[in-house]
């Protein structure tokens, strides 16, 4: 009986020992996950997260489902994201203005340097645009003409990447120009084509077809090397500028504590989403660069960025 009884309990014990194994071997995701898009719909960031879904949706158990929450320059959905349990059905589908957010609002509920990186997937770059009929056919002629009659210029947004370009060129031109912020980069175009402004500052997708269109004309891009969306347009480093260099991005993360070996697997996924021929076509036809870098490329970015951004808003005074 004594042997019985501790074949029984040994039995029990090994039992209840494979719950937790067995409990751990759940596959994931378990629910449907929820991709925040923290813009509203439309712009390049809200392309890329809806390419991204699509494709990670068809190469897991579960959908993606895409939610823009937008509002507060990204800080009401990048909120949300941070407040998320950390277990992979919520995702973010981040942009630059996280390593700027936390300068201009230093009183955030929450850090945005925390979240948990998954992929940069594409690099963005910014293009300083004119209408094709504007005097200046080149950069150093719109300085000059900036410096006669101060122009105005628009961007996307407060505190966007394209507003902190727009005060560094103005700082190292010598020149002025009036920064008028919109509430998304589409209503900045609309207003740069009827003529109520002079320049725009903004992501190359958004107006890459009319350059290509002859209906704008770029005269510059941030990075340190030209876009192949627009090869034809100087980089900042041509120009005399390289130090103000710098490229916008779109990406994913998860919140924080999420699990490194899940980002890890959903970065391969995410890379093998954007090499996929058609989509990598439209990402070319919008003017990003999808990368091929792990998760550790973009959490580097975002601790650089912030560093060198932070300074350029405490310089330029740009809060909130």
């Amino acid at each position: 009986m004594s042997l019985a009884l501790s074949r029984r309990r040994l039995a029990a014990l090994s039992a209840g020992l494979a719950l937790p194994r067995l409990a751990a071997a759940d596959p994931w995701p378990g629910r449907p996950i929820r991709l925040v898009v923290p813009v509203a719909p439309g712009g390049s960031q809200d392309v890329v997260a809806r390419l991204s879904a699509r494709g990670l949706s068809a190469r897991l158990p579960q959908p993606v489902q895409v939610e823009n929450i937008s509002g507060g320059g990204s800080a009401i959905g990048y909120a949300l994201a941070a407040r998320a349990a950390p277990d992979g059905h919520v995702m973010l589908a981040g942009a630059d203005t996280l390593s700027i957010i936390g300068a201009v609002l230093p009183q955030l509920s929450f850090d945005p340097l925390a979240f948990t990186a998954v992929h940069r997937s594409v690099r963005v770059p910014q293009i300083l645009v004119v209408r094709a009929d504007h005097p200046a056919q080149d950069f150093a002629q719109w300085v000059r003409l900036a410096r006669q009659q101060p122009p105005a210029v628009g961007t996307p947004g407060h505190a966007s990447l394209a507003h902190l370009l727009v005060e560094q060129l103005a700082s190292a031109t010598g020149a002025t120009w009036t920064h008028v912020p919109y509430r998304g980069g589409a209503l900045a175009v609309a207003d740069l084509m009827g003529g109520q402004l002079q320049g725009v500052m903004i992501n190359i997708g958004a107006v890459a077809g009319y350059v290509r269109e002859g209906r704008l004309r770029g005269l510059l891009v941030s990075p340190a090397r030209r876009s192949r969306a627009l090869p034809e347009v100087p980089t900042l480093g041509e120009l005399g500028l390289a130090d103000l260099a710098v490229t916008g991005w779109h990406g994913l993360l998860l919140p924080p504590g999420a699990d490194p070996a899940l980002a890890l697997r959903l970065n391969r996924l995410n890379r093998h989403v954007l090499a996929e021929p058609a989509v990598a076509e439209r990402l070319a036809a919008i003017g990003v660069e999808p990368t091929d870098e792990g998760p550790e490329e973009l959490a580097a970015a975002l601790r650089a960025d912030a560093a060198r951004f932070a300074e350029v808003v405490r310089r330029h005074g740009i809060l909130a």
